[in-house]
């Protein structure tokens, strides 16, 4: 089921006339900073990506690599792309890393959780030049199986569909 907040978001942007995003409602643990405002917000469609390896405890796990996502605006045109660090890079070729600030599980029990990113770099001039704080919220899929992954399976990649909103926040002017 498609949250309200979600299906405001979709409409807005299948739309040519421009139009703002809500802001999402969200839990505390992955609101942002009251000093910023949203600047844009995009679809993700890609991978999340896991290796099967021993854990401290001997037993075998699928333990998160990378994500590896196409970013697409409203209109379903491809904007950037996201990929480990983690990191999302528009096609203007600027790129914005983050490091997770807060976490809460998704209302999909099947999906992997909502995040709160705080931006650690940026690199070159473009829209994610200002970016201080990025949402993933209304995940689908990504999580990585309970089983399937022992001994026999070691070094083993699996690559799990996800899609998620990404939500990028600049601070106020």
């Amino acid at each position: 089921m498609v949250s309200g907040w979600l299906a405001i978001f979709i409409a807005g942007c299948a739309t040519d006339s421009p139009r703002q995003v809500s802001l999402p409602i969200v839990p505390d643990s992955v609101k942002v900073p009251e000093t910023e405002v949203l600047s844009f917000a995009a679809n993700a469609q890609g991978f999340q990506i896991y290796e099967c390896r021993a854990g401290k405890d001997g037993q075998y796990e699928w333990v998160f690599n990378a994500p590896e996502a196409d970013l697409f605006d409203g209109r379903g045109r491809k904007i950037g792309r996201h990929y480990g660090g983690p990191t999302w890079e528009a096609n203007d070729g600027s790129k914005v890393v983050g490091e997770v600030k807060g976490r809460e599980p998704s209302t999909d029990t099947n999906a992997i959780p909502w995040l709160l990113l705080g931006s650690t770099k940026h690199e070159g001039n473009g829209v994610f030049s200002g970016v201080s704080s990025i949402q993933r919220l209304a995940t689908v899929g990504g999580k990585a199986p309970a089983g399937g992954c022992e001994a026999s399976s070691a070094g083993k990649e699996l690559r799990v569909p996800y899609t998620a909103v990404y939500y990028f926040y600049v601070p106020k002017p």
